[in-house]
């Protein structure tokens, strides 16, 4: 298998573009005379099932959940972090996109700010919008899971990071909408 990850039925997992989930099973299919070995995950916030081949876990992008050392980097990062953002609008929703695309929870919070400094000079296309939603929750429900703690208090700890650099963190509905 590739990749330094072994995971293990129960772990709880990253799956960029899913969300946090849990190894269901480890099974095996035979293709003529190769057998493939995939985990099948469960992905409690959408009810989906995916299988992940071995093969594939790191061009997918398949993590284990962020330890608190590294949420404690990104609340810090949150909180007093520099941000720089492209002049250019198609530049930026490229880098926005390609930093969500490599799940790294680090990666999703600077989307998350970079979005968030750029709302407060103009209102967000659609598109960032929606790229805003998904970065909130992203963070909230992997920063809730790696604490096990309920998303309303890793809500109220990000809104309190994000004070002190004057930025407001975004309510659901303002997204929504």
């Amino acid at each position: 298998m590739s990749g330094d990850h072994v995971f293990h039925i129960g772990d709880r997992i990253v799956y960029p573009n899913y969300g946090v989930g849990i190894i269901d099973q480890i099974s095996s299919r035979t293709m003529g005379t190769t057998v493939e070995k995939f985990y099948l995950l469960k992905i409690p916030a959408s009810s989906l099932k995916v299988m992940v081949p071995f093969a594939n876990v790191d061009s997918v992008g398949m993590r284990p959940v962020v330890r608190n050392v590294e949420v404690q980097k990104i609340v810090d990062y949150l909180s007093s972090g520099k941000c720089i953002n492209a002049a250019d609008w198609k530049d930026r929703f490229k880098e926005n996109s390609d930093r969500m695309r490599t799940g790294l929870l680090s990666d999703v919070a600077a989307v998350l700010k970079s979005l968030l400094i750029l709302a407060q000079g103009k209102s967000l296309s659609s598109r960032e919008k929606k790229m805003l939603e998904r970065a909130r929750y992203l963070l909230v429900s992997e920063i809730a899971i790696s604490r096990h703690c309920e998303e309303s208090l890793i809500e109220q700890a990000l809104t309190k990071a994000l004070t002190k650099c004057n930025l407001r963190f975004p309510e659901i509905s303002e997204l929504a909408s």
